[in-house]
């Protein structure tokens, strides 16, 4: 996705020098730069969270991975 944005013209040789140092762009820098924020706001959020929410959210992602098309009756879902 290409996006337009401005960008403080005072940040803009920060970059540069970064995306020198590191032998990069500064289209990269940028992007790990995004990439550390979000991963460290979702970090944040976690860690937020009280345990019912974790275990909600662990919940949550368990069911997105399982398997839609094998059905199983009611009688084998609440045998014991």
């Amino acid at each position: 996705m290409r996006k337009i944005i401005d960008i403080n013209e005072q940040i803009i040789p920060k970059l540069k020098l970064i995306a020198a140092i590191e032998s990069s762009s500064v289209k990269k820098v940028m992007e790990d730069a995004i990439t550390w924020y979000v991963e460290h706001k979702q970090k944040e959020q976690i860690n937020a969270m009280s345990l019912d929410q974790k275990e909600d959210l662990g919940l949550l992602l368990l069911l997105q991975q399982a398997k839609t098309t094998t059905a199983i009756s009611e009688e084998e879902l609440f045998k014991s």
